[in-house]
């Protein structure tokens, strides 16, 4: 049974580190003594919030409490996010006691359990399980009931730790990293330019590929027949072997499709050379994806990896075939729904083939016309991959975005084979997971690859009507094998304060994580009802939080009876009489300003926003990626940021000489970016009184910007940007910005750069529309 609490509660203490917050307060019964404690927490000790961004920094004490304060309860996890400064995580090797881990819920040893007799056992935070500690793990405690050795150990000093994995938790050798092309080559991909822009850019990353020298390559065309290439070293050109029979599709050569990067590297470089011109005078203009994703599969099933797809046209034959579904008469009302979910479950059943044999799909669409991007969006959603869409592709405008998007996809860090489980203490629970992935029972989270840009978020509830804890932690573990051929667990443990005061945890929130949390959680109820019910609940969570913030804490109560409030009134200004006064007049909270704001953005993003303007496809892409962002991406998607150009100061677009924060945190710096500190030009409020005819001014959501030219705009700076005087009676499809020649084009170049450049390598371009 658990111990009793080492030490009484210490009231009024609301800081992290200093006592138990929020308990002990006049009207809160104290727990029961059999409860769980977990006293002595250092709060200090984090997950960093590049990794994971909790919505709350308090957890509320009671289910009621919870209902009171209306606080969206959760995180947005990034769990292989590079830290700042390119620091490393240093991996733990485990010594003769293994990985100690709870004998009763499987949680890993982490800096917040509670050892006790001596430090021969160990009291599990998530479930209170006494556990013994191996002998060969075993150490004495200080005075403070602490390990001696608890600085040597990254897993008791540490929010987040990265174990190499013994061989039990291996279920087959770890496989080389193996990269499948899928490439539509219909008569529409050839004359878009996306058969030449695709080729550079896989070509420009062959050296890049994580794993060298054990990856492996393959590579599959189809237009109306499936077209296989053997790739066989020593060859001096690939082979091309066409099967037309989409009913009886069979594999010839299999040994030969899927081969090692480095020693066929000749034969690889020959077919993307020859690729941009290889169809150039096809006619074909269907395309048969099923049976091209059933090939696939079939050749790589064995190893699993990373399956890249891309597509131009409607799917049309064989398995897999779709029907445009396009109604323009149900856009706008409830029924539009039916356009944003999937036709057909053929794309959803393949799907789960594909995670259980370990294939992640990564998509890139370049429609001209309906594509049913609702029906293909299941692929990547469920294999844990990510889908990208470039409507009207054009390879001058969209091309050197679209490389550089591939060329990340291809060669950022990447997770083979992983699984993620999250855990929290007793008394609350995960209720919800949002992201990308297939759910194996109840609360496994499969994921066949696993990136540096993959986002989940969750949901926590209260399991129980009150915690018996003074703290709740919560643990994520992703079990995976690196590109090196390693099997690895990272594993993130952060404790979260509890507080019986509704002003403490109104007051801890995060407004940024609480809307990138919500909108997950409108585009689940958005796809399960209609977006009618996804816009009224981003609305009514935000008015909830308002109205409960404005509230405060309610009046005591002692035995059951309400107390008479402090003098001067409780939750609200004095009125006339000296009493409570009316809600209404007292200001937000200041971490609850820009909630509002946020909120009717969202409601106002493609995701959400009513009307008829917002093609199916568009609206499908716009929520896939809204539902895979993290907290800064999806606060700038949601609200753009509008720089002022024609009035930027000289040191605009250089880079900056004030020295970074502290603390690394720069999530809510618009002062500078990129990995440089270039500094940008001054951020402006969304409002229309902000433009100006005179002015220029570029709007930047993460994934477009647009550059606004007013009509009285100054020649000289049109000249600078656009090598011309004037935009009057100009064909704007032959207007190109430029990058460099004089000091103000090169210094907003440098600004569009910055803006796409974040903490991995793999930078970004950006397409900037005027």
């Amino acid at each position: 049974n658990p111990a009793p609490a080492m030490q009484p509660q210490q009231p009024g203490m609301g800081q992290p580190g200093m006592g138990q917050p929020g308990m002990g307060q006049p009207g809160i019964a104290p727990p029961a003594a059999a409860e769980i404690f977990q006293e002595n927490i250092d709060y200090s000790i984090r997950v960093p919030p590049e990794i994971l961004r909790l919505a709350s920094k308090y957890v509320p004490a009671s289910a009621h409490l919870g209902h009171q304060t209306k606080v969206p309860l959760g995180a947005v996890i990034r769990p292989l996010a590079p830290l700042k400064g390119g620091e490393e995580i240093a991996p733990v090797q485990p010594g003769a006691a293994g990985i100690v881990r709870c004998k009763r819920c499987r949680t890993y040893i982490n800096a917040f359990v509670t050892f006790v007799e001596n430090g021969r056992r160990w009291r599990c935070n998530i479930c209170s399980q006494l556990n013994e500690v191996p002998a060969p793990y075993f150490c004495h405690l200080d005075e403070e009931g602490r390990r001696r050795d608890r600085d040597s150990r990254p897993e008791l000093s540490q929010g987040i730790v990265e174990y190499i994995a013994p061989s039990e938790y291996m279920v087959r050798p770890p496989q080389p990293p193996t990269y499948f092309f899928v490439i539509d080559v219909s008569a529409a991909s050839v004359r878009s330019g996306m058969l030449g822009a695709a080729a550079r850019a896989i070509s420009a990353s062959l050296d890049s590929l994580p794993g060298s020298p054990r990856t492996q390559v393959g590579f599959l065309t189809f237009d109306d027949s499936v077209h296989y290439y053997s790739l066989k070293s020593g060859l001096s050109s690939p082979q091309m072997l066409v099967v037309a029979d989409l009913v009886e599709l069979f594999v010839p050569a299999p040994d030969d499709l899927l081969v090692n990067l480095q020693e066929s590297r000749d034969v690889v470089d020959v077919f993307l050379e020859n690729l941009p011109t290889m169809f150039d005078g096809t006619t074909a203009e269907q395309a048969c994806l099923g049976p091209a994703l059933k090939a696939a599969f079939t050749v790589s099933k064995h190893i699993g990896g990373k399956m890249c797809v891309f597509q131009s046209v409607l799917p049309t034959l064989g398995d897999g075939a779709l029907v445009p579904r396009e109604n323009v008469g149900i856009m706008g009302t409830p029924d539009e729904i039916k356009l944003l979910r999937p036709g057909t479950k053929w794309y959803n059943d393949t799907a789960v083939e594909f995670s259980r044999a370990q294939i992640s799909v990564d998509m890139f669409l370049f429609p001209r016309a309906y594509v049913d991007v609702a029906s293909l969006a299941d692929l990547p959603r469920i294999t844990a991959g990510t889908l990208h869409t470039y409507p009207g592709f054009d390879a001058a405008s969209d091309g050197p975005r679209f490389e550089s998007e591939l060329r990340r996809a291809l060669t950022r860090h990447t997770a083979f084979e992983a699984v993620m489980r999250i855990r929290c203490t007793r008394g609350m629970r995960i209720s919800n997971f949002y992201g990308n992935f297939f759910v194996r029972g109840t609360d496994l989270l499969a994921l066949p690859n696993c990136t540096s840009d993959s986002v989940f978020a969750f949901d926590l509830q209260h399991d129980e009507q009150s915690l018996g804890s003074s703290v709740v932690t919560i643990q994520s573990a992703l079990l995976y094998t690196s590109s090196e051929g390693e099997r690895r667990i990272r594993v993130l443990t952060q404790a979260i304060p509890v507080s019986s005061l509704a002003s403490e945890v109104i007051g801890s929130v995060d407004a940024d994580a609480a809307s990138a949390l919500l909108a997950k959680q409108a585009l689940d109820i958005g796809l399960k009802t209609n977006l009618d019910n996804a816009r009224n609940k981003l609305q009514q969570a935000c008015v909830d939080l308002v109205r409960a913030s404005k509230e405060g804490d309610r009046p005591r109560t002692v035995s059951g009876y309400a107390a008479p409030p402090p003098m001067g009134g409780q939750g609200g200004h004095p009125g006339p009489q000296g009493g409570p006064g009316d809600n209404g007049d007292k200001p937000l909270p200041a971490n609850l300003e820009l909630l509002p704001l946020y909120t009717l953005a969202l409601m106002k993003n493609v995701a959400f926003r009513g009307g008829t303007d917002v093609h199916p496809d568009e609206r499908v892409q716009a929520m896939h990626r809204l539902a895979g962002m993290g907290v800064a991406e999806s606060k700038h998607f949601v609200y753009p940021r509008m720089f002022s150009v024609h009035d930027m100061p000289p040191s605009a677009g250089l880079p900056s000489n004030t020295p970074p924060p502290e603390d690394g945190d720069e999530d809510n710096d618009d002062a500078v970016a990129g990995q440089d500190r270039i500094e940008l030009p001054r951020v402006l409020n969304l409002t229309v009184e902000r433009l100006a005819s005179d002015g220029i001014f570029l709007l930047d959501n993460g994934v477009d910007m647009f550059l606004w030219v007013g009509r009285s705009s100054d020649p000289a700076i049109l000249n600078s940007l656009f090598g011309t005087n004037s935009l009057e009676n100009v064909d704007m499809s032959q207007v190109q910005l430029r990058t460099s020649g004089n000091d103000l084009a090169s210094r907003l170049h440098a600004i569009a750069c910055a803006l796409r450049e974040d903490d991995t390598p793999q930078n970004l371009i950006a397409k900037v529309t005027i």
